[in-house]
């Protein structure tokens, strides 16, 4: 079974942290210069993401192909910025938590 669905996950913190994740992810646009900023965007959507619950999700979630690696470089640019993206797995994924 899928260590990063929520209801694979054997540790129920990082389902938890896993379904906030996707969730946030499917419903806002999260697009800032670094991690840091990104957890400081999120804070005010959930309660229920420390940062390092914020990391491991991000992480599992990478490992199963459900987000897009969340750092870039845009043509042009000088910098890299962080951006939440899902992939078309992760969209089922989030859209399935909803059932």
């Amino acid at each position: 079974m899928s260590t990063c669905h929520p209801g694979g996950s054997r540790d129920p913190v990082l389902a938890a942290a896993i379904t906030q994740l996707l969730s946030l992810a499917f419903h806002h646009r999260i697009d800032e210069p670094n991690i840091e900023s990104a957890f400081e965007h999120i804070q005010p959507l959930t309660t229920a993401l420390d940062y390092d619950s914020f990391r491991d999700a991000i992480d599992a979630c990478l490992h199963e192909g459900l987000i897009r690696d969340p750092i870039r470089i845009e043509e042009g640019a000088l910098q890299c910025h962080w951006r939440l993206e899902l992939t078309s797995k992760g969209v089922a994924a989030a859209r399935g938590l909803r059932k």
